[in-house]
């Protein structure tokens, strides 16, 4: 239900108007009934009357208008949003507070609840399906899962209802990644493939899982590892995994698996009782990889042709060593966490008014990955100290100035692979299969005109703030009792 602000300025008016209505028409039916008693009454007396009601209700609707203006008479129930004054930033500071309290802060309680419920859950299905013999035919579950995305890294905006989950797989030993796969989309997103080895003995010897998992690309003469086979397979890996550890769950939660239209496996987890805080459905997306080495992973990319076969690379561990190093040098009362919370709400907010298409460019070239790219890289490039709270509205400035600076060089380079290699720890491995490889720039697939359209969009966002609170979220329950998952975030 959405928040109504009061208008005064046409509220009294409008009532001022309809009281002297309703006294025009009283006085108009006692003048008609005197008429009608005294044909020859002096009709003097009923004029002075008429105007001393209307000047009567002229001061009073002065008097009410000069009382509205002033402190400390607003009226409860009615919410008004205070108006940006300048560049002081000081008014604009209380309305991002106020909107962050009610819409985008994540409760450190239900957060920390929903993670454990999402880990105990996950951690069933991957001991179920995880083997220590290194499978000759198909795939299995390897190790332990990894943990990533903005619910773990405490950047989600709202609810915590959202989970990106790595489930490492195990294949033969033997095959080879290969880098720097040509694609029509050149500076984009490093994409490999999966091949087998040169030796016909690993093809003969592998036979059942080459007919399965790998598909022949007769322009090369070799053999690539297929994601959608590998989806296809974890999608029904998952599903006997779940059914065998289902009915603990499934007395306190409602259970659901699903293969989207994107090849992502999802899973839904909806409580029957207060086995989850404030009965939050959430969405655990589980997304099978292929352990490189030095905490890498290969991810079926969703970029390029489907039939050639791309894997994009993942950095989960050298990610969280970073944003691990970057907390430490940080003050304690740090804003880097609520600037980009606001960034991202602000995306949000701007989105919802765009039509489908427009839509879609806004929330793609101004993906979560994105905007955390650009705040890590504005991290690493500012002293720690003036990330103080205090400082939230001076950051968020120049979080968007960068921003708009990349769109106008049409680059945003990835933050391992983009050239800064001088600013970050030396705690930070790259495998050495792509620490070589040249700068990747997140926005290569973009248009000019559409990158052009995203910049313009954001100034006037920031500008016009204050209206995009007003006429977007919708006032929202403490906690989103029965939300529904919503990948809107690209993450």
């Amino acid at each position: 239900m959405s928040v109504y602000t009061l208008n005064l300025r046409l509220f009294w008016p409008l009532v001022t108007c309809i009281l002297t209505a309703l006294l025009l028409l009283h006085q108009y039916i006692f003048r008609g009934s005197e008429d009608q008693g005294n044909d020859c009454a002096d009709q003097g007396p009923g004029a002075v009357t008429l105007f001393k009601y209307i000047l009567a209700f002229i001061l009073f609707y002065f008097f009410i208008k000069y009382c509205s203006t002033q402190p400390g008479t607003a009226r409860r129930g009615f919410h008004k949003v205070p108006e940006v004054h300048g560049k002081s930033g000081v008014s604009k500071r209380e309305l991002l507070d106020d909107h962050y309290e009610r819409h985008v802060r994540l409760s450190p309680h239900v957060l920390g609840h929903s993670k454990a419920h999402v880990a105990k859950l996950v951690s069933e299905l991957v001991r179920v399906g995880r083997t220590d013999v290194p499978p000759e035919s198909s795939l299995a579950f390897q190790g332990d899962f990894i943990q990533i995305g903005s619910s773990y890294e405490e950047h989600k905006v709202g609810s915590p209802d959202c989970f990106d989950i790595i489930v490492p797989l195990r294949a033969p030993r033997g095959l080879k990644m290969e880098t720097g796969v040509c694609t029509d989309k050149p500076g984009g997103p490093p994409l490999c493939t999966l091949n087998t080895p040169r030796k016909a003995e690993w093809t003969r010897r592998h036979k059942a899982f080459m007919d399965t998992f790998m598909h022949l690309h007769n322009a090369q003469s070799i053999y690539r590892m297929s994601p959608d086979s590998v989806q296809h397979w974890f999608y029904t890996a998952t599903q006997r995994c779940l059914a065998a550890v289902r009915y603990p769950f499934e007395q306190r939660c409602s259970l659901s698996l699903s293969l989207s239209e994107e090849q992502q496996v999802l899973l839904r987890l909806t409580p029957r009782s207060d086995y989850v805080c404030c009965h939050i459905s959430m969405g655990i997306r589980l997304i099978p990889a292929f352990p490189l080495g030095d905490g890498a992973f290969l991810v079926a990319s969703q970029q390029g042709q489907q039939e050639e076969d791309l894997w994009t690379v993942y950095f989960p561990r050298q990610e969280q060593r970073l944003l691990a190093w970057l907390k430490g040098r940080l003050p304690p009362n740090s804003c880097h966490l609520k600037c980009l919370q606001l960034l991202k709400e602000v995306r949000n907010l701007s989105g919802e008014t765009l039509e489908q298409q427009s839509g879609a460019e806004w929330g793609g070239v101004l993906s979560s990955y994105a905007l955390k790219t650009a705040w890590l890289r504005l991290l690493l490039s500012t002293p720690p100290e003036t990330w103080d709270e205090c400082n939230l509205v001076d950051r968020l400035d120049d979080l968007l100035y960068s921003l708009r600076e990349s769109l106008q060089s049409r680059a945003l380079c990835h933050i391992l692979l983009g050239g800064v290699s001088g600013f970050l720890p030396d705690s930070i491995v790259l495998p050495k299969l792509v620490k070589e490889t040249v700068p990747s720039n997140l926005w290569a697939e973009f248009s000019d005109v559409t990158l052009d359209m995203v910049s313009a969009r954001l100034a006037y966002s920031w500008n016009h703030l204050p209206r995009l609170i007003r006429l977007g979220r919708p006032q929202r329950t403490s906690l989103g009792r029965g939300v529904r998952c919503k990948y809107i975030d690209a993450e």
